[in-house]
């Protein structure tokens, strides 16, 4: 078992930054890949970012050039900085893991909300 916990969420004005934490806990040795997903009210959940466990990065369209992950040294860390946030990045973003063997977890969510 994997849990996750979101941190770093809040309302920011557009055009302004947030940086997103999520910690693991629990089987992580067992963790291969970690990723932030967002759902926005009314919408489906989206892929924001996802890392590898060898480091490998992939984005949405939508963010790409905005957003990076990354992972903190103990590897059970994963980090989302977020540049040049726009109205429509406001939602609830989650962190997620998946296994080695198959197993999906997730965090509890944090929201972001950017509005002036």
């Amino acid at each position: 078992q994997v849990q996750l916990v979101e941190s770093g969420g809040g309302l920011v004005q557009p055009g302004g930054s947030l940086r997103l934490s999520c910690a693991a806990s629990g089987s992580i040795f067992s963790i291969n890949t970690m990723a932030w997903y967002r759902q926005a009210p009314g919408k489906q959940r989206e892929l924001v970012a996802i890392i590898t466990r060898g480091g490998s990065t992939n984005y949405g369209d939508s963010v790409k050039g905005r957003f990076t992950i990354s992972r903190g040294n103990t590897k059970n860390t994963v980090y989302l900085q977020m540049n040049s946030l726009k109205p429509e990045d406001t939602a609830v973003y989650y962190c997620n893991s998946d296994s080695v063997d198959g197993d999906v977890y997730w965090g509890q969510g944090t929201q972001v909300t950017v509005s002036s």
